[in-house]
């Protein structure tokens, strides 16, 4: 879920909620608060902490609080401050910058799990973290922490998933992070994704999934194609996640604002882009 900013770009609580209540109604299952797309690096420790209860406290639907930082300590404390928050679980990232080793990964992952009694997401983003958490860190990361119960792989290795969807089936759910690649994940035993395109291509999103679930291939096909325009739109290097995610917002009319730096504004450009896809789904779907 992005995270809404008032004109002076101070974070706007009253629009978090009617957000999160509109992300609802189109069709997610559950929402992330203070992600990557949360603009959760922007985000101060009490903002983040009014963010979980606010958004919680709207939706019916679990909501994952982002706790991660390149600092371990930090990350743990603003876990524990997280759980009492009305979050379902939490969103453990590997953390950006520092770049440790497998078991420095091992050790702030299993730090934030024990640090509260929520369920806990893995994920795994090496893109903006520049690292991977390999299987075997997985695997004992899962072994130490009964409350792991989910990984979200944006890793774009799509092997490697498979083998680990396999060897951790019943134990850790799969969930596609990079909403291009859904239809892969779920053929390699994903159960879901957590999504950027989500906020304006829900429906489309929901029915690909079930349709794989139902083993309806050729309908899982076409939602796949039909989202192509919006995984090539939703993040580039011209404009990085969650700048066209904003301008979706404006589009539809929903709460959200510009990014707050380093991401900075959006452009015609972008939201004219934009509009195109929403308006296309829109007239595919009558």
């Amino acid at each position: 879920m992005a995270t809404p900013f008032d004109e002076r770009g101070e974070l706007d609580l009253d629009g978090a909620a009617d957000l999160a209540r509109h992300l609802v109604a189109a069709g997610n299952e559950g929402l992330v608060v203070a992600g990557s797309t949360g603009e959760g690096s922007s985000l101060s420790d009490q903002e983040k902490l009014d963010l979980f209860s606010c958004v919680a406290a709207a939706v019916s639907v679990p909501v994952l609080a982002g706790t991660s930082s390149p600092d371990t300590r930090h990350s743990v404390e603003l876990t524990r401050r997280a759980s009492s928050t009305g979050v379902a679980g939490i969103l453990a990232t590997t953390p950006a910058y520092a770049r440790p080793s497998q078991s420095g990964l091992r050790d702030h992952l299993v730090a934030l799990a024990e640090a509260t009694d929520l369920p806990v997401m893995l994920y795994d983003i090496p893109v903006r973290t520049g690292r991977k958490i390999k299987a075997g860190t997985t695997h004992e990361i899962v072994k130490r922490c009964p409350n792991v119960l989910a990984l979200k792989d944006a890793s774009g290795e799509l092997v490697a998933a498979g083998e680990l969807a396999y060897q951790t089936r019943g134990r850790l759910d799969l969930y596609s992070g990079d909403d291009s690649l859904t239809l892969a994940f779920l053929a390699l035993g994903a159960v879901g994704v957590v999504s950027v395109a989500g906020h304006w291509a829900a429906p489309e999103l929901r029915r690909l999934v079930d349709s794989v679930v139902e083993g309806d291939l050729d309908t899982a096909r076409e939602m796949h194609h039909r989202l192509a325009p919006s995984f090539e739109v939703e993040t580039s290097e011209e404009y990085p996640n969650p700048v066209p995610t904003k301008a979706a917002l404006r589009c539809l009319g929903w709460p959200g604002g510009e990014c707050r730096a380093p991401l900075g504004r959006g452009d015609a450009v972008i939201e004219e882009r934009v509009g195109r896809v929403i308006a296309d789904l829109r007239a595919r779907r009558g």
